[in-house]
């Protein structure tokens, strides 16, 4: 038997290690029993338990979560019958539609592996992804298709399949066109989504698909900055949706989702599509995030009561005119993340809504959620941390040079985190599988720092990302289209503080001889969006005579900045 003495020593030892336990949310397990299941078999379990439940809303088109799971089950039929196999990769290339849960679970369900498109890439971003990935199939909003098909003869990509945001919205609402791009795009060469899905009974044939198969290729810049695919397993998602319900403590069947969040992205995948269906929950799907009136309508209308987020999300919502007037109180619960939130934005939603707003933190490589603030108490909230790891989850600070020595408290250097989210590395990367994958803890690359009561704080990041409302953007990308451009020498890029996204991106750029007064930087920065998305485009263009090298011609992006900006 234990004895008191011994029962004290092993207490120190665990708050020494773990000094975040002594402020543990009440009702939040330490440690959880995670379902070995896929997330094919978590819809099912879903669908079953409560089929009239309603899965999506759409615009006032409401799917059961048995109507949901038919369709899934269909689409699982169409990819077999065009020949997909388990392991084969199935692009998603579109917004929070109906048709994106509907073709990532149709795909899952028979082993395939999804990768996940962001709607505001355009050829070249879609054409590395496409190629490295290896996908044979594409699901894609016949809005974008003209992108598919500047890339498809440089992909393995044997079938096309497109689909229109018109197809789930309700009769009226096609004649109104409330959206954009709601008018069908002819797309020659693709199938069609919608009469595929008409063509099949829903029987397609089982595949064993086990908890530890890759179910998605999420790509990210890592600590790297190319972007390339995190192996995600069923189990890593599963667990961090269990981690998620946990830590908020969901109420299965009660709680409704606002899905503002781009599905593409890991936090919206995690926390606005596969935790709804997780907890047999209802999720209204908002395509386009940037439209705050129709969200704050939606708020009122459809009553969410869960509303996760990004700084800049919450921030345009306290900033609309007339928003005091605004009936939003439904909301209970939100975590921000992808950014630093401030502390006067938590402060103004918390009082609109009468909720909760907290910081959290994640991760593409851990699916996403590792770090989040207490949600029991506004005492543990503490404003300026990204909080404390959630249940399962290990987390220390390490120095830069070796990764090999835990830091004290208060010190700064690499964050690293272990635990049931983590990926499996990265595909076809075995060097950097090396740099961020070590003895079961995962290299996060951001500078962080401990407090004394196991509060992380993130201070600075190891490599030069930029983060735009959450979206990474790599330097060395942005600088690669600047040279495109007839009238640019030289070109640097950094991330400069911005009121709306956080960081906005900045370009030092050296004209070649002749050019000087003959471009602008608006010219350049729109020559940029023509060929990336808009928000890795330079926001501000700065004109220099030379740049900061090293001896060895390296340019020197930290003497580009501020004091400010480096502090």
């Amino acid at each position: 038997m234990l004895n008191i003495d011994t029962i004290i020593i092993a207490l120190r030892v665990i708050l020494l290690e773990r000094p975040w336990l002594s402020s543990w949310p009440q009702g939040v397990s330490k440690s959880v029993k995670y379902p070995e299941i896929s997330l094919g078999e978590v819809l099912r379990k879903s669908a079953t338990e409560s089929p009239d439940q309603v899965a999506m809303s759409y615009f006032g088109t409401n799917l059961t979560f048995k109507e949901f799971d038919g369709l899934v089950d269909k689409f699982a039929e169409a990819l077999q019958d065009l020949g997909v196999k388990k392991g084969d990769r199935v692009g998603i290339y579109m917004p929070n539609i109906p048709q994106f849960p509907i073709a990532y679970y149709g795909a899952l369900r028979i082993g395939a592996i999804v990768v996940a498109l962001s709607p505001l890439y355009k050829e070249m971003e879609i054409g590395h992804i496409l190629k490295d990935s290896g996908a044979q199939i594409l699901v894609a909003w016949d809005h974008l298709y003209p992108y598919v098909q500047a890339v498809k003869n440089e992909t393995k990509l044997t079938n096309i399949i497109t689909t229109s945001v018109r197809d789930y919205l309700p009769p009226i609402l096609r004649l109104l066109s409330p959206l954009k791009g709601v008018k069908s795009y002819a797309c020659p060469g693709a199938l069609d989504m919608k009469t595929l899905l008409a063509k099949y009974r829903g029987q397609p044939k089982p595949v064993e698909v086990k908890p530890k198969d890759v179910a998605l290729l999420q790509y990210t810049g890592g600590t790297t900055g190319i972007p390339k695919g995190a192996m995600l397993t069923h189990y890593n998602l599963v667990a961090n949706v269990e981690q998620v319900m946990q830590w908020g403590q969901l109420r299965p069947g009660e709680d409704v989702h606002l899905s503002a969040l781009p599905f593409f992205h890991i936090f919206g995948m995690t926390t606005g599509m596969n935790s709804p269906i997780y907890t047999k929950s209802k999720m209204i799907l908002v395509p386009d995030a940037r439209d705050i009136p129709g969200i704050v309508k939606t708020i009122e209308k459809e009553k969410p009561t869960i509303f996760c987020g990004v700084p800049t999300l919450y921030i345009a919502l306290i900033n609309l005119p007339d928003i005091q007037k605004r009936n939003m109180r439904s909301v209970r619960l939100c975590i921000s993340g992808a950014s630093a939130l401030p502390v006067e934005v938590q402060r103004k939603f918390e009082a609109l809504t009468g909720g909760r707003l907290v910081e959290g933190y994640g991760l593409t490589e851990t699916s996403p959620v590792t770090h989040c603030n207490p949600l029991d108490d506004p005492q543990k909230n503490h404003p300026g941390t990204i909080g404390i790891p959630v249940s399962d989850t290990e987390a220390k600070v390490v120095d830069i040079d070796s990764g090999e020595r835990d830091l004290p408290p208060g010190e700064a250097g690499e964050l690293v985190i272990r635990g049931p989210q983590i990926m499996m590395g990265y595909w076809n990367k075995p060097d950097d599988n090396k740099i961020s994958l070590r003895s079961g803890w995962f290299y996060t690359g951001d500078i962080a720092s401990m407090d004394p009561d196991g509060y992380f704080r993130i201070v600075d990041r190891k490599k030069d990302m930029i983060d735009v409302s959450g979206y990474k953007v790599w330097p060395r990308e942005v600088e690669e289209r600047l040279f495109e451009h007839p009238a640019v020498r030289e070109a640097a890029v950094i991330g400069i503080p911005d009121a709306r996204s956080g960081e906005a991106v900045k370009a030092f750029v050296v004209l070649k001889e002749g050019y000087a007064g003959k471009v602008t930087g608006d010219e350049i920065s729109s020559f940029c969006k023509e060929k990336i998305a808009s928000y890795k485009a330079p926001k501000v263009v700065e004109f220099k005579g030379e740049l900061p090298k090293t001896v060895v011609g390296k340019v020197l992006r930290r003497e580009l900045k501020t004091p400010e900006q480096t502090a």
